[in-house]
């Protein structure tokens, strides 16, 4: 497996740190894994846990909301171990993780996606979708309109903050909206729950891979019209909704990618993608030979969205 750009490995606190087996490990600055596909190229072999790649960054980084779902591995014993690539973007490369506890045995599968750096963007036409976000300091402001490198490195952040964000405002809305839940934020690695078979590690297909009868059509439609309610009344649009990333897991639709997610209110042109996004997606279901009625649709989500 090569190494990857996007990779920020954590840095470990200072002093001793305990695990759940009342062992101690010595902590260095920074705390790096062992070398390869995880790791930056080290002078010295860094601790490294008996199993798997690394410890598990869960300590140092932003945590999803709570409450959180029992299966997700808080204990600093815990390891993650690399089990293959996912998935290839323009944007990001997904892979498999799984994070293990070796004193108990408990595990979870993840989902780590690693956001490239900020001169390898290749975002399509981000501008657009960046009007509207803000940050605090001119200086950043300025760096991201001229797209210096620092500029690309902070818009690199922003597209990462924006997703685990909209993730965790998402999974707070309840059951009418399916999303991965946004375990863990460290730089431009996000780390969510895989959706997919936890035993196989296949992974759910996308809504454009499935074949389903007339029942499960229009049961998948009800679906998408609670979802797109969901974001419409939460003032924000997916941005590049397609049936690419759209998943469809135990019959359930799961919305995943939203780094380019839209604040309706704030960027002019949120009504343009909110149409856009509803317009791509009905289209798949209209061409199942199911009535979307698209254009009512748009105009009663505006509304919702207090656009209109």
């Amino acid at each position: 497996m090569r190494e990857h750009d996007s990779f920020r490995p954590a840095t470990a606190r200072r002093g001793r740190r305990k695990f759940d087996d009342d062992s101690f490990v010595d902590n260095g600055e920074p705390a790096y894994q062992k070398r390869g596909r995880l790791t930056p190229h080290l002078s010295e072999e860094p601790d490294l846990p008996e199993t798997g790649d690394r410890w598990s960054t869960w300590d140092g980084a932003l945590h999803g909301p709570k409450p959180r779902p029992d299966w997700v591995r808080t204990e600093y014993g815990a390891v993650d171990t690399e089990l293959g690539m996912l998935k290839t973007g323009k944007e990001a490369d997904v892979f498999l993780v799984r994070r293990s506890n070796p004193t108990t045995g408990l595990s979870s599968m993840l989902a780590a996606k690693r956001y490239r750096d900020g001169d390898h963007r290749l975002f399509h036409r981000d501008a657009g979708y960046l009007e509207g976000r803000r940050v605090r300091r001119s200086r950043e402001m300025r760096a991201m309109s001229n797209r210096t490198s620092f500029g690309k490195q902070v818009i690199a952040g922003q597209w990462a903050a924006a997703e685990f964000d909209a993730l965790s405002r998402l999974w707070q809305t309840g059951a009418a909206i399916a999303v991965p839940y946004p375990v863990q934020m460290l730089g431009t690695e996000l780390m969510l729950e895989f959706i997919g078979n936890w035993e196989t590690g296949e992974a759910a297909p996308r809504l454009a891979q499935v074949r389903p009868d007339r029942d499960e059509l229009e049961n998948l439609w009800r679906q998408m019209l609670d979802a797109f309610s969901v974001l419409a009344r939460s003032q924000i649009a997916h941005g590049d909704l397609s049936p690419y990333n759209i998943l469809v897991h135990d019959g359930r639709l799961v919305i995943i990618d939203l780094p380019q997610v839209v604040d309706l209110i704030a960027n002019p042109r949120g009504g343009d993608f909110l149409a856009r996004d509803v317009r791509n997606v009905a289209a798949w279901f209209t061409s199942r030979g199911l009535s979307t009625g698209t254009d009512r649709l748009i105009g009663d989500l505006c509304y919702e969205a207090g656009l209109t």
